[in-house]
């Protein structure tokens, strides 16, 4: 016992025995994920610390430290490329820039495409147009009538393709006409949408809401006001709305200390599960499933090759099965938030598709036939929003477009139709489809030589880039000049509606191929044989703290 390792070892295990509070501490220490996304208040701290510089011309096209003759290759190409879409959609950017002077969102979205150095130039000297007027099948077109391939789903609302909800919108708007937009009282189709949901959630109730956001807002509080517990656990990078509990971490508000923020898919957050008293609820998004512990992957972040993403069925489902009977076990509300994700995996959503069922589950998006809405599904004795015995003690929730009758109306039809045999037919061989189309492109672009790879969850893809390099995010606008259109994060998330036919997809292949092509021979992937995505990021860090402190 003379080895001064097992002394030490010895005294910090006294001293954990001694100190309940302190081993607890240190439980929930190893259970967060070791990077800024795991570590909300360190991620503010940084966040706070981040100089805003700009990169001058010439540090835009060489950066990376690329020869000369390759600076001008880029200089080239990017001058081209942008030309070339100023000129083709005149009208969508010239109402796209009037416009953003009165429009937050559009300041935002086009400040945050690309990592923030390279932002001022590229603004400058590239206009993309947000205004379209159309949909057909799985094209959009623009006010100048140029048609793009439509990857951006709507931001998930596009599981089935445009021209269906717009039926599901036209049709649930006629069946309410003559209510119009009476509030208070319900219209029928209301009734019908609860047994409905109440059917495919599987849970006894069901609450109408105006956004994802304002759902799991609900099911939280609800959780907290049934369970006398405090805590929510979110999953380190997962998205839950844009609401202060479910978002900390860089640049945004911190909630009030009432939230953990854990490693999803391991053991030290069962741990912590198992033998804390003070959680009320764990909250999953599914969508995690494609890149565990990984925020929302967008352009804005690409300054390197990092970006990865894997989706193995078998490992998730294990994990939920684990995180369900943990939660069973210590009386810890199980939350699904499928704003997102509903109706994509399966017709049951998550639940059916990796069979683990929770308590609450929380939709959105395309659950309103193409209107906004939010929805939460529980148990009854979870749901209920007063008790009996403290008629005082309310868990109050109110909104007054809850149940608008032309929202109730486009969900009804919407539901009818996902009983539909078109709709049925779409799900079959969901994962093997979309697996096979993924890999049809990772082949073609491997055989291309190009340094570019897709992963997916379903229809739902992910591009990450396998040679180091800080321009991968251009390929967005590469895409675009091919006709595919992104979301404004860029190559971070393409989604696919369910419509999309083997011709549609051999169009996205293509493009996707030429688009990379065509990036590779304006010199965007040129890299020095030594370098690697640590020395990109050290650099970066480097380039930071001169800025910070000059």
């Amino acid at each position: 016992m003379s080895d001064p390792l097992v002394l030490t070892a010895v005294a910090v295990a006294g001293v954990l025995a001694a100190y309940p509070l302190a081993r607890q501490r240190l439980e929930l220490s190893l259970a967060k994920h070791p990077s800024l996304t795991g570590h909300s208040r360190m991620a503010k701290r940084v966040a706070a610390l981040v100089p805003g510089y700009a990169y001058d011309e010439a540090q835009f096209f060489g950066s990376d430290g690329a020869p000369a003759d390759v600076q001008l290759q880029r200089r080239a190409g990017f001058m081209r490329l942008a030309h070339e879409l100023s000129n083709r959609h005149p009208q969508s950017v010239a109402l796209t820039k009037q416009a953003r002077e009165g429009l937050s969102d559009l300041q935002f979205t086009g400040a945050y495409r690309v990592p923030f150095q390279y932002s001022p130039y590229l603004r400058q000297h590239l206009a993309l147009g947000s205004f379209v007027q159309r949909t057909d099948g799985v094209t959009v077109t623009d006010l100048d009538g140029q048609t793009f391939i439509d990857l951006t789903g709507s931001y998930g609302v596009n599981v089935f393709g445009h021209d269906f909800y717009k039926a599901c919108i036209a049709e649930g708007s006629a069946r309410v006409a003559e209510l119009g937009p009476i509030l208070g009282s319900y219209h029928p189709a209301v009734a019908w949408n609860v047994e409905q949901l109440r059917a495919i959630s599987g849970l006894d109730e069901v609450s109408f809401h105006m956004s994802g956001t304002e759902a799991v807002m609900q099911a939280v509080r609800l959780a907290r006001y049934h369970t006398r517990k405090k805590y929510l656990v979110r999953f380190s990078g997962a998205y839950h709305g844009w609401w202060e509990d479910v978002q900390p971490g860089p640049g945004n508000p911190l909630p009030p200390g009432r939230t953990y923020t854990l490693k999803e898919m391991d053991a030290d957050t069962l741990r912590v599960l198992k033998k804390r008293k003070d959680i009320a609820c764990v909250l999953v998004n599914p969508l995690q499933a494609l890149h565990p512990n990984k925020s929302a992957p967008g352009d804005s972040t690409l300054v390197d090759s990092g970006r990865s993403a894997n989706f193995d069925k078998a490992a998730y489902t294990a994990w939920l099965q684990q995180l369900r009977q943990v939660c069973s076990e210590r009386g810890i509300v199980l939350i699904f938030d499928e704003v997102f994700l509903g109706f994509r995996l399966a017709a049951g959503g998550a639940q059916e598709y990796f069979g683990v069922k929770a308590d609450m589950v929380t939709y959105g998006k395309t659950l309103g036939g193409g209107l906004p809405v939010g929805v939460v599904c529980g148990k009854a004795e979870l749901m209920k929003r007063y008790r009996e015995e403290r008629p005082a003690d309310l868990c109050f929730a109110r909104g007054t477009f809850n149940s608008h009758p032309y929202v109730m109306g486009a969900m009804q039809v919407f539901l009818e139709r996902l009983h539909s045999e078109p709709v049925r037919a779409s799900y079959e061989d969901i994962d093997g489809r979309w697996n096979r189309r993924a890999a049809l492109v990772n082949q073609r672009l491997e055989a291309a030589g190009l340094p570019v790879r897709v992963a997916n969850l379903t229809s739902i893809w992910t591009v990450f880039y396998t040679q180091p390099s800080r321009y991968n995010w251009m390929l967005q606008f590469y895409l675009r000049q091919q006709g595919l259109l992104l979301s404004w994060v860029g190559t971070g998330r393409l989604i696919f509606s369910h419509n999309f036919s083997e011709t549609d997809f051999e169009a996205v292949c293509q493009r996707f191929v030429a688009a990379a092509q065509a990036m590779q021979a304006d010199g965007w992937w040129w890299h020095d044989a030594q370098s690697s995505n640590k020395a990109i990021r050290r650099g970066v860090l480097r380039e930071m703290l001169r800025h910070r402190w000059s």
